[in-house]
């Protein structure tokens, strides 16, 4: 497969919000672009001992975006990796639209020094999930690239 050329960083305005958010949305929509389109069973499957799978990736980003931005925290971190068997890939990718949305109502509603850590924070979880979601993709069909 040939590789995907990869997304310049984002241009963002210039508040702190504004870049934070930015290099969020940029990573969150990395994240979906690795999910969609991979195949079944593959993007469920793990690809590496430690059980890592694409959609589950993206289940368990959808449930720290609730806890970071709402509130929502989950019973147990382990279990947001696990897919239910009858949730499909658009069901799953939908949830996690519908959380972003949610949390880009609270950062919208914030000010800068209210939702700086939280910010902060999802990006350094987006990113290091998205780029297990390079490697995973890339051991599914050898898509690379964002």
């Amino acid at each position: 497969m040939p590789r995907k050329r990869d997304q310049p960083p984002p241009r963002t305005g210039g508040s702190e919000t504004e870049v934070l958010r930015g290099f969020l949305d940029y990573l969150r929509a990395a994240v979906i672009a690795k999910v969609e389109g991979a195949p079944e069973p593959q993007v469920r499957t793990a690809m590496v001992p430690s059980g890592t799978n694409l959609l589950g990736l993206l289940r368990h980003l959808t449930f720290v975006e609730r806890a970071t931005f709402l509130g929502v925290k989950p019973r147990g971190w382990k279990a947001t990796f696990h897919v239910p068997e009858g949730d499909s890939v658009a069901h799953v990718v939908a949830g996690y639209r519908e959380a972003v949305e949610r949390a880009d109502e609270v950062i919208d509603g914030s000010a800068a020094e209210d939702v700086r850590w939280r910010l902060a924070h999802m990006i350094e979880e987006t990113g290091r999930h998205a780029g297990h979601a390079d490697v995973v993709r890339e051991l599914i069909d050898g898509r690379t690239g964002r």
